[in-house]
């Protein structure tokens, strides 16, 4: 964790205000004990994160009597470096990061898997002439989320599989919304991995344009070869394999989301969201969710052939984890998804 950065700081005060609030506890009594979660989520604005507020929304953790402070963070990265403490129960993420800590002998894994494919876009900015193709990225600074996270590694992988040494790019940490779009406006970044409703701002103010998408599935397969599994919900095993019948709960109401958000359309679901994930542009987030809503699955469950193709793509691409070879099976787990579907 870097210290001293203005995010770390940020979530390290709101973890001291929550920690009074302690980790997991239950109150009351008989079957279903009333349960008390910290769920930290790398962007809760961000459209691939939806689930998450979406299940707060609708009353599907109340049903399964779980009482849970979903905490805003910038992104996966945090929420699994706060995971791995126990500061918090559990983290929404990409899965990459149970893969990675795996082979550093932290283990901590994803028991619900809502995003199957990554819902990001490379961006580039529009007023630059010298990009046409993912070739031309060599030698740019190039925006994602944090350092480590998920778009470090899915830029990493589009540079790599057109050819591009990806160290031959400069990563520049620049979040998302606001921070990533003054960063293409100040000239910090030439283009940057980012998501909705970020993507939409840039494209349709005419600032930026998609140079790559990752938006769709059958996008994702055609730029990296196969189902790339992103967004889900991860926590400790050990925490996971003491707690099965909260995981279990947990993983409910997920389910319960996910078959609602493809029963219902893209206007009536973020009709549920708060008002201000908008950016004043309602029209604008709720077409920008429809042609979201096909990288989320029905049922929390890992897609087959997923976690190898994550991992193949960190073992060509990544420097750092050249020569790693995680333990798959312990990176995620399909147990409470089979029993809630």
């Amino acid at each position: 964790m870097r210290s001293g950065s203005p995010r770390l700081l940020a979530g390290v005060a709101a973890l001291i205000v929550l920690a009074a609030c302690g980790g997991t506890t239950t109150t009351g009594g008989g079957g279903s004990q009333s349960v008390s979660l910290k769920i930290m989520v790398g962007g809760l604005n961000k459209q691939i994160y939806l689930p998450n507020m979406l299940t707060q929304r609708l009353g599907y953790f109340k049903a399964e009597n779980l009482d849970v402070t979903l905490i805003d963070e910038g992104s996966g990265q945090a929420s699994e470096e706060e995971v791995v403490a126990g500061n918090v129960d559990a983290g929404s993420g990409a899965y990459v990061h149970p893969m990675v800590l795996n082979t550093q002998g932290k283990k901590i894994e994803t028991i619900c898997q809502f995003g199957i494919a990554p819902g990001e876009a490379e961006v580039i900015d529009a007023s630059l002439t010298n990009i046409n193709g993912p070739k031309d990225l060599a030698g740019k600074n190039l925006g994602v989320t944090d350092l480590g996270s998920g778009t470090h590694v899915l830029t990493q992988a589009i540079l790599g599989t057109a050819g591009v040494d990806p160290n031959s790019a400069h990563y520049v940490a620049v979040g998302a919304g606001d921070t990533f779009i003054a960063a293409i406006q100040q000239k910090k970044i030439a283009a940057g991995m980012t998501t909705y409703p970020t993507i939409s701002r840039l494209v349709n103010s005419g600032k930026g344009k998609i140079l790559v998408s990752l938006l769709t599935p059958e996008s994702t397969r055609a730029a990296l070869g196969g189902d790339y599994p992103f967004i889900g919900i991860f926590a400790k095993n050990d925490w996971v394999s003491s707690n099965k019948a909260v995981a279990q709960r947990l993983v409910n109401a997920y389910v319960k989301t996910l078959k609602y958000m493809h029963s219902h359309t893209a206007d009536e679901i973020a009709s549920q969201m708060p008002t201000d994930y908008f950016a004043g542009d309602k029209a604008s987030y709720v077409a920008d969710l429809k042609d979201q809503l096909a990288i989320f699955g029905t049922d929390c469950k890992m897609p087959a052939g997923g976690p190898e193709t994550v991992q193949k793509i960190q073992q060509r691409f990544v420097s750092s984890y050249k020569g790693q070879s995680a333990n798959l099976s312990e990176t995620y787990t399909n147990e409470f998804a089979d029993k809630a579907s």
